[in-house]
């Protein structure tokens, strides 16, 4: 099994606001799409991050860590979350990334890890 990174794009543009009908439905898609994802033993780790403008960039020079606010780079899309998941091959991932992609409304950049090491087997 391969462990997958599922990335969820999200642009800086400004959304339509949901209404509380559309937002409860998308969190039911969420839901049962996480359920899912559980029940078949897919799902790894899932987070929702804040917005880049909560990040520091953290940059090591002449050996002196030097902080700065702000992504590191300026982009119309971020990464708003992710799912890292594992599946036999890349198109059992892809499959996973079009079911996040339809709960979600949002694109879905599915990109392989190298290798995924738990910190908890040392």
């Amino acid at each position: 099994m391969t462990h997958y990174l599922l990335s969820v794009h999200t642009s800086d543009e400004p959304a339509e606001p949901m209404s509380d009908e559309e937002m409860q439905r998308s969190q039911e898609a969420i839901g049962t799409l996480e359920a899912e994802m559980k029940a078949s033993s897919t799902l790894v780790l899932s987070g929702r991050l804040h917005g880049p403008d909560t990040a520091t960039v953290v940059r090591v020079t002449d050996g002196k860590a030097i902080t700065t606010d702000g992504p590191f780079l300026e982009a119309k899309e971020q990464i708003g979350g992710f799912y890292i998941i594992e599946a036999e091959n890349l198109d059992d991932a892809l499959g996973w990334a079009s079911k996040t992609s339809a709960a979600i409304s949002k694109p879905i950049e599915v990109r392989p890890f190298f290798g995924i090491a738990d910190p908890r087997d040392t």
